[in-house]
């Protein structure tokens, strides 16, 4: 990692030949990796020299482009303008005892998930492993300042993590590294709508994160419907890597099913999963449809969820439906960018400063343990 053009992305070792290269003692690379990951100053002191040197190399900062603290849920969105005028997403959501961030890992997605806001853009750019380290940094801040810890992190936000696969491990390995922020592996999920080949990848390498796979259809013509990239890997090769990859890690797969009314809500839908993920350690996650101005399905109601969960259930598998946070905030992958660009046309709000936005999140945070 000694190539790198932020200091996000460099590790302890590729701060230790930075500072050779520089004719300086290697004996600085920790601090200077506790400095930039952590976000605070090193118990170890650090050469004036040095750090000015090392600040050069500083990520450019994440603007602000729009953000939506929600009213009924702790959830915070922001859309995020990188060095080059890309916008990003990232999700800051808060549970008691826990904060968890929701990351982006692409410009754009090219997977064509006919519901994802995301999809409905097209593909811009693959993301660097500083700009992913960012995200983090940036919600880690947010939530240090509440005097709180970031503890959890998916990658759910805009993009497929698999298909930039060196730049999101590299991202996670430095963000799990205790000499820095120090995440515990078991804390993120890597989630993916099914690139088989990183799936494979990820068991031979036996990273150390979950893993959360998106299915949303028991049959191939079913799932391709809604997910085209069902196309090219077909339910039989991605339930072939899933168990792969839970026979090398002995972990369990995080399934997700979106459920949506009148395509892939009903019993026997429930019936055909079961039969899908039968042999598979498996964890279903049901999520209820998040509306999109680019597609017209609907949200199943309350029924139709409880029904479609008590029969997995029945069939002795775990299955949970995801408490949805952010709804009145877009906080669907790419629906804020997709707002923003809605009305573009429109002036533009200034957006809050970080002591708003933390007292914003604190007033959210209070109002969701009440309602708890």
């Amino acid at each position: 990692m000694t190539s790198a053009r932020s200091a996000l992305e460099l590790d302890c070792s590729g701060w230790s030949d930075w500072l050779r290269a520089r004719g300086e003692s290697p004996a600085h690379a920790g601090a200077l990796f506790a400095r930039f990951q952590r976000g605070r100053p090193s118990t170890q002191p650090l050469p004036e020299r040095v750090w000015a040197a090392a600040s050069e190399l500083r990520e450019p900062a994440l603007r602000v482009v729009d953000e939506t603290p929600s009213a009924e849920s702790s959830a915070q969105k922001f859309l995020l303008e990188l060095g080059d005028g890309q916008s990003i997403e990232t999700v800051l959501m808060e549970y008691p005892g826990r904060a968890t961030v929701c990351v982006s890992t692409q410009a754009g997605c090219a997977m064509g998930c006919t519901f994802c806001a995301t999809a409905q853009m097209g593909f811009a750019r693959q993301l660097r492993v500083g700009e992913i380290v960012a995200q983090v940094a940036f919600v880690r801040d947010l939530v240090a300042a509440r005097g709180e810890r970031l503890r959890n992190l998916v990658t759910m936000g805009m993009g497929e993590p698999l298909a930039n696969y060196e730049a999101v491990i590299g991202a996670l390995d430095l963000l799990c590294d205790n000499r820095g922020l120090g995440l515990a592996p078991r804390h993120v999920t890597l989630n993916t709508v099914g690139v088989v080949p990183g799936i494979v990848r990820l068991a031979d390498e036996r990273r150390p994160y979950h893993l959360g796979v998106s299915l949303h259809g028991a049959s191939d013509e079913a799932r391709s419907r809604v997910v085209p990239v069902g196309k090219r890997w077909p339910l039989r090769e991605l339930l072939d890597s899933c168990r792969y990859w839970s026979e090398r890690t002995g972990r369990h797969v995080f399934f997700a099913w979106t459920l949506i009314e009148g395509v892939n809500d009903g019993a026997e839908d429930a019936r055909a999963l079961v039969e899908l993920l039968r042999g598979v350690p498996a964890h279903v996650n049901l999520i209820r449809l998040n509306p999109t101005a680019g597609y017209d399905g609907r949200e199943p109601s309350e029924h139709a969820a409880r029904t479609f969960q008590e029969t997995v259930r029945a069939a002795g598998l775990p299955c949970t439906i995801r408490r949805k946070k952010g709804v009145d905030v877009a906080a669907g992958c790419g629906q804020l960018r997709t707002t923003r660009l809605a009305r573009r046309d429109r002036p533009a709000r200034q957006p809050a400063t970080p002591s708003e936005r933390a007292a914003a999140g604190s007033s959210v945070a209070k109002t969701s343990a009440k309602s708890t």
